[in-house]
């Protein structure tokens, strides 16, 4: 089978009404992915449900039932064929209490779409979402400002809410001029898939030109292979199925492989007998693509959500304790030794503890060393320790699986890398 173009995974995140989902289902629809057949339905439904105008936003919101039914083993949740990429498009909710998913998905992701409401412009959520997409390492973002039908196509409007978001970007430590701004109407079809003619004013790119304007994601096939599992299902005549995305290295069938930390807390050996991606059996699948796995010897049982599978010749490590740099997004107060609260590190949630601080940079630049407590826009050394079992690299190790944001009462408090860790004996 001749190898197909390289998949990009995207994920569009933004504020909830921001209109993330329509514009998603516009791209679909536009780009051919979903039929004139398809889009009638969709519509009648919104209409049923007294929703008009939301048959675009169905269009994903379909597929995340399909997938909550567990019909099918397709971590993509669509897509889309560009001139260079397969693009695998990550609808990030919006909402607060969804940041915990928007975590995995941004952790999942080459390049990203922050989209913002031309009426409203920037929310109190841009922010966390710009400092988790940053450091979750996704260094490729561009700006839709969408909903430009709601002030008249203007290209005032356009340019003050880009002007506030260029502030966002360089506090964020992005290069403003690498990030371009789309102007765009995810409802009417401007410039998403379709060049507008109401917008004399603006040259750049629509939202799947945008696609080709971002740099291939690098593959890191040449480190270890892991896989944090996203899901796992049961499928009818296969068994049991982990999904998720291959961070770094290749997997083959008959690949000697360790689920860790596994059921035991210390680690399931199997091998693997299956790969599918989209529906296709695959003797070999790669850094970046998306895939469900069977595996001999690992029952349901003994897998689930966070857990990693690693080659079984050079496993990640359980770890005992950790140091790690964090940067302090929006803790209401301060933080200070003896605060646990959870960790998000690629798929897996567990509380830690923060048992040293070792040393703080403040925001305009004065260091101090083992400070009592770290507030907003402090960025420090700190020593950490799992409440749990946590599987976890070093940034120089493999930066793929150092990060991690940290949650508390249904916020981003924080996020940062691991630099330095003690193995659990």
């Amino acid at each position: 089978m001749a190898k197909e173009l390289p998949n990009m995974n995207v994920v569009f995140v933004g504020h909830v009404d921001a209109g993330k989902s329509t514009t998603v289902g516009r791209l679909m629809f536009d780009g051919g992915a979903v039929s004139e057949q398809e889009m009638a339905k969709l519509k009648e439904e919104a209409a049923k449900h007294g929703k008009q105008g939301f048959e675009f936003a169905y269009i994903m919101d379909n597929i995340k039932e399909e997938r909550e039914r567990g019909v099918t083993i397709d971590l993509a949740y669509k897509k889309l064929m560009t001139q260079k990429y397969q693009i695998t498009i990550i609808d990030a909710p919006g909402h607060r209490d969804f940041v915990k998913n928007m975590i995995t998905g941004a952790s999942q992701a080459d390049s990203a779409f922050l989209v913002i409401a031309a009426p409203s412009g920037v929310q109190p959520q841009t922010t966390e979402h710009l400092w988790l997409l940053r450091t979750m390492g996704v260094s490729a973002v561009a700006v839709a400002v969408n909903k430009m039908d709601e002030v008249e196509y203007s290209e005032e409007k356009f340019n003050a809410v880009k002007e506030d978001v260029t502030k966002l970007l360089k506090q964020v430590g992005y290069n403003p001029e690498e990030v371009p701004f789309l102007a765009i109407s995810g409802l009417q079809g401007d410039n998403v898939v379709n060049k507008s003619d109401k917008m004399a004013w603006y040259k750049g790119p629509t939202v799947k030109e945008q696609f080709d304007l971002f740099p291939a994601p690098e593959r890191p096939v040449d480190l270890p292979m892991r896989m944090p599992v996203q899901d796992v299902y049961e499928i009818t005549g296969i068994g049991t199925v982990p999904v998720g995305k291959i961070e770094t290295g290749v997997m083959k069938q008959g690949h000697k492989v360790i689920v860790l930390p596994g059921r035991s807390g210390k680690g399931i050996e199997g091998e693997i007998k299956t790969i599918e991606a989209h529906h296709e059996t695959l003797p070999e699948a790669e850094a970046g693509d998306n895939v469900g796995v069977n595996i001999r010897g690992v029952g349901k049982k003994d897998i689930a959500r966070g857990d990693v599978i690693c080659d079984a010749e050079k496993p990640a490590k359980i770890v005992d304790e950790f140091v790690a740099q964090v940067a302090v997004i929006a803790h209401p107060s301060v933080l200070a030794k003896g605060y646990t609260p959870v960790f998000h590190v690629h798929t897996a949630q567990v509380p830690c503890q923060f048992v040293e601080l070792i040393e703080k940079t403040s925001p305009d630049g004065t260091k101090q060393e083992n400070p009592d407590f770290l507030k907003n826009g402090d960025l420090a050394k700190v020593r950490i320790k799992p409440m749990g079992n946590l599987v976890l690299e070093t940034q120089a190790d493999n930066p793929h699986m150092a990060r991690f944001a940290i949650r508390d009462a249904g916020a981003t408090v924080a996020a940062g890398v691991c630099v330095e860790l003690t193995e659990k004996k």
